[in-house]
């Protein structure tokens, strides 16, 4: 399995903890979108798309099973999030 396609939305949230909204198009072929950038107290993370059950607690829709897969997609993701706070930074 290849990320052929990252695409970060910057969002403005003074304040918050999200800092942005990912898709990742997988083998040109398969689409997750709602991948969260969060800026964490230690470092930025992605965090998975969740829904709420009936308890209010949040599950995962979508996750790696492994270790690797979820390096791939942590770095990938950051990667392009990096890009864009860098073209949004220069555009202003």
């Amino acid at each position: 399995m290849k990320i052929t396609s990252v695409n970060v939305h910057l969002v403005d949230n003074e304040g918050g903890r999200m800092k942005g909204i990912a898709s990742v198009t997988l083998d040109d072929c398969f689409i997750i979108r709602g991948l969260r950038i969060i800026e964490g107290e230690n470092k930025t993370f992605v965090a998975m798309p969740s829904r709420k059950d009936k308890n209010g607690e949040s599950h995962d829709i979508v996750h790696p099973l492994n270790q690797e897969t979820r390096t791939m997609f942590d770095e990938t993701i950051l990667d392009a999030y990096k890009k864009e706070l860098e073209n949004s930074a220069a555009s202003e």
